[in-house]
Order: structure tokens, then sequence, then C-alpha cells
């Protein structure tokens, strides 16, 4: 397998392996997605529910394709120091093969960024007034505060959240313990964007005298939600999974394993099934393993040497670099750089 870190729109839902195996899906052929029309029945995977949701809401479908795409960025990006770092591979339906096959901290961390970035995606394009089904939040402003009034367009992020539950978890809806993992996952990352709201303003008079101060409720950066939930995937709660007879037939759920630990809430990440150490390639597993990852000599953390390398040992190798030096700022107005050549160690595991 070829990996990659993917630059195209993906097609944003949940497409099933196998009877019980849940992963991402990306389509080469949908990276045009929001510059052509849309056919949604053309879409491959889709269950019923999703069709229907695209062929009411089609305008806003580029949007939920865009926050796919920033939540699979994100999570490049949080574990770019990692045995698994999130790799995703060309020309496969599942973009990141059979690694969320299993109930891992893994798959619960994709789930719910993938999720907030549908809703944050949303949020943003309909304040940006790209949609003409949503638009600007008028409901919780509330009384203005001391020295500022309401202005500009409050997001409304309870849209954006109300998209990414309808779409996203229209395939969770079986009996089964990964149904209901993907659920709370998927929950867990569309919450932090709620919880995070704040008001943003903007000051107006002369030379920045701030006489009038206009305010707004907005998201906030998605790089902050990603440290939020990384942080959450490092503390996700293990659950054990029980079966309970119901009128309807046999019914999964997830009781926490450690019953002195703090139950996880609804803002917590949780998973039932232990990860692979991704040390070695291994394609049941999806793990490329970490031969040839650049690693951190003076890190003692998961990105330095002994811990990503998994004990292998290293390879180091000296690369030139030209780089901007020397720079001056002239008035007015522009810098003038010399070029410099800089000789820098990489490290590489065996």
């Amino acid at each position: 397998m070829d990996q990659a870190t993917t630059s195209l729109v993906p097609e944003v839902f949940l497409v099933m392996r196998a009877p019980t195996k849940w992963s991402l899906a990306l389509g080469q052929q949908y990276s045009s997605l929001g510059s052509q029309p849309i056919l949604c029945g053309s879409i491959p995977g889709l269950v019923p529910k999703q069709l229907r949701f695209c062929r009411n809401y089609i305008e806003i479908m580029p949007s939920v394709a865009e926050g796919v795409k920033l939540g699979i960025q994100e999570c490049q990006h949080q574990f770019r120091g990692r045995r698994w770092n999130c790799t995703t591979i060309k020309d496969n339906l599942a973009i990141f093969g059979p690694v969320l096959d299993k109930a891992t901290r893994e798959s619960a961390f994709v789930h719910a960024i993938a999720s907030a970035g549908v809703a944050f995606a949303v949020t943003r394009s309909c304040a940006e007034g790209t949609s003409t089904m949503c638009g600007c939040d008028s409901h919780h402003k509330g009384p203005p505060g001391e020295g500022w009034k309401w202005g500009g367009c409050s997001e409304d992020a309870e849209f954006g959240v109300l998209v990414s539950r309808e779409f996203a978890d229209a395939r969770e809806n079986r009996p089964d313990a990964r149904s209901a993992m993907n659920r709370h996952n998927n929950e867990a990352g569309r919450t932090t964007i709620l919880d995070h709201m704040h008001l943003r303003c903007k000051c107006h008079g002369l030379s920045g005298s701030c006489e009038v101060k206009t305010c707004w409720w907005a998201q906030p950066d998605f790089r902050m939600l990603g440290d939020y939930l990384k942080d959450k995937y490092d503390s996700a709660s293990e659950m054990v999974v029980e079966k309970h007879r119901e009128s309807r037939g046999w019914v999964e759920t997830l009781r926490a394993k450690y019953a002195f630990f703090k139950h996880p809430t609804e803002r917590d990440m949780v998973y039932y099934e232990g990860s692979p150490n991704f040390c070695e390639p291994n394609q049941e597993t999806g793990s490329f393993g970490t031969r040839d990852r650049a690693c951190n000599l003076s890190s003692h953390g998961i990105e330095g040497c002994d811990l990503l390398c998994c004990g292998r040992g290293h390879n180091t190798r000296t690369e030139k670099r030209k780089e901007k030096c020397h720079c001056i700022f002239h008035w007015c107005c522009y810098v003038s750089c010399q070029e410099c050549v800089r000789v820098y160690d990489v490290h590489t595991c065996k």
C-alpha cells in the first residue's frame, strides 16, 4: 500500500467494509466536489438516509465534504510524531485502510475529529453566506455587555452540529457496540465546538480608538479543537461490551471497564479494543510501521528516536538546505534577504 497525505476534498460518509467493520471513505472522483453539480445517486456507499439528506440539502454537501478534509488534515497534524500518523492510502475507498476496523483509540479520534470538522465547515460556510438555507445565528445573543454591542455575523454552530449529527450518524443505527461507540465519539467531537464558542470583537473609531466595539459569537480555531481532542484521545476511557435482551432482540451497550476511574462523559472519547503498536508493517491491522520515519534524536517522548523506532535504532544523514538569511527591512517597504546553505542532521528509523 502506498502512503499519502490526501489533498482531496473527500466524499463524506462511513462506508461498511465488512458486516462489522467501518471506515471513513474517500472517493478520488469527488476531488472537485463544490465546483461541479453533485449527483447524489452516483456517490457509492450512501445509506438511504444519507441519500435523502444529500438530495434535500445538496447545496451544503460541499461544506460537508470540506469538513472531513479538514478533520483528516488535523488528524495528520496531531499525530505527525506518533507511530500511527493518520496515514491515508491513495486510490482506496477506505482511506485509512483496515486501521479503523478495530474499536481503538485511533478510530475514536478519527470519528471525533471528522464529525467536528463537518460541523465546523458547515457553520463557517453558513456565516460566509455561501448557502441560502442557513446564515447567521440570531437566537443566542442575549443583552450586550459593557462597552460593546452586538454586530457582525454570529456563527450558528448549532446548525452545523445538527448537519453533522444527521449525516455522520446516519449509519450508526445498529444495536451493536461499534455503532454505540461511533455515535458517542462523533458527539464528543461536535460538543467540543459548542463548548468553545466565544465572543470575537472588532473595534471601530478614529485611529483604532475603539469608541465602538461590536462583537459576535464565533467558533474557535480548528487547531485549538484539534489540540483539545488530542488530549481527549490520550485520556480516552476503555469500555467493555455488554449484551442485553430486549424486545427488538440482542442489544450491545458499553460500560466503563474500570469502576474506580471517573465515568466518561459525553465529552470524552471511548474505545473497547487495544491498538496495535504500529512498529512493523501489518496489512491486517493497517500498520505501515515506522521504518524510514524521521525521528527527534533529542526527545525522550514518543517522537524521539528510541520510542518511534521501537528500539531498532536509527540512521543519520546530513542534508543541505537553502534558506533565506540576513534579511533587512528597507524603508519603505520591502525586505531583502541573502540565501544561505545550512547543513542539518536528519535521523530516520531503521
